[in-house]
């Protein structure tokens, strides 16, 4: 199982290593903000803006679970939405699992690990939004989320093909 660290100090090393989990993911079909193919200078930019608010006490919290080899092996970024009335819950953004760890169980044990660094944290809730039509609605119910809303159609991953936007929460287990 991976080892968790909860802010990582990112090197350009852990950003590269970051970077390519995100490309990985992308590529072999992840829900993780593009289509595919992409390249690593077609997500540079996102990821520069991301872990950013990650580091030296930023407003966001990334997640990285490493692999046996010391490699990224998972990750994912509670944001904070900035605004003083919402301190009490963070966003979970770009969950991934880099794809030769696919059905190890890394999945459930980022999931595990975000709910803990939300606890940490100090936070009651987390939220998530996920793409509809790949089932994981599902997924993110077996820890705990659940559906509250979603949007019909309100991403395109491609010309006929809308999907909904579903949006979730799962309550802290000391705030359950």
């Amino acid at each position: 199982m991976p080892r968790f660290v909860i802010s990582p100090e990112i090197s350009p090393e852990l950003f590269d290593d970051l970077l390519d989990c995100w490309v990985e993911v992308t590529n072999a079909g992840g829900a993780v903000g593009w289509v595919p193919p992409v390249t690593a200078d077609d997500i540079r930019p996102t990821a520069t803006k991301t872990f950013a608010q990650c580091a030296d006490g930023g407003p966001d919290t990334l997640v990285a679970g490493f692999d046996d080899d010391g490699r990224v092996a998972c990750w994912a970024v509670l944001v904070s939405t900035g605004h003083s009335l919402m301190t009490h819950w963070r966003s979970v953004m770009r969950v991934m699992v880099h794809p030769k760890h696919q059905g190890k169980g890394y999945g459930g044990e980022l999931m595990r690990a975000v709910a803990e660094a939300g606890t940490r944290l100090g936070l009651e809730s987390l939220r998530l939004t996920a793409r509809g039509g790949l089932g994981l609605e599902h997924f993110y119910a077996r820890y705990g989320y659940r559906e509250v809303g979603r949007v019909p159609r309100a991403i395109r991953v491609a010309e006929g093909d809308d999907r909904d936007e579903i949006y979730m929460v799962a309550f802290l287990p000391e705030n359950a």
